[in-house]
């Protein structure tokens, strides 16, 4: 990573793609908890990228970036949350859905993702972001959700726990 990290300073246009690849999903996964939609996802995306872009180069510790844009993403969905800079019409107002991914292996991954699009915002959010940057620490987790340190790992078994209660329920339990 410190290697990619060099790479994109010094403005290897490869190095800064595959940034980009990498760590996309954690950014996207932030907006989404925070309920971002069009325009105001897409800003908050945009300004996070802007400021790692100028903090490139001094970053500390290369290998906890997705914590520090998972970080730097819930800030900025935070700041144009205040702002209130766009309404959103009533009619534009809907439940908050999760994308299904274009292709199911099986009938088992599509209950899943059923199953997951139910849970609560807060286990949503620690899931996805476990799922999309699982070498993000429990500190950077902390920070990026907004949640105690020490409540991560019980937070996560029971947010586990009522994903597998509602997988049995759609018909997808342990085979």
């Amino acid at each position: 990573m410190q290697e990619l990290i060099h790479r994109a300073t010094r403005g290897d246009e490869q190095a800064w793609h595959e940034l980009v690849n990498r760590h996309a999903a954690v950014i996207w996964s932030v907006t989404r908890a925070h309920r971002l939609r069009g325009a105001d996802a897409a800003d908050a995306s945009q300004n996070t990228w802007a400021a790692l872009a100028e903090h490139l180069p001094r970053l500390r510790d290369p290998d906890r970036l997705a914590g520090w844009l998972a970080t730097t993403a819930r800030r900025e969905c935070l700041r144009i949350l205040l702002q209130g800079r766009r309404e959103i019409p009533l009619d534009e107002i809907e439940v908050e859905t999760w994308e299904e991914p274009a292709v199911f292996r099986t009938v088992r991954d599509k209950l899943l993702w059923e199953a997951f699009a139910t849970l609560p915002a807060r286990c949503r959010q620690l899931l996805g972001l476990l799922a999309h940057a699982p070498e993000m620490t429990y500190v950077q987790l902390s920070r990026a959700l907004g949640i105690k340190v020490n409540s991560i790992g019980q937070t996560r078994g029971r947010c586990l726990d009522v994903l597998r209660r509602r997988l049995t329920i759609m018909g997808g339990g342990p085979e």
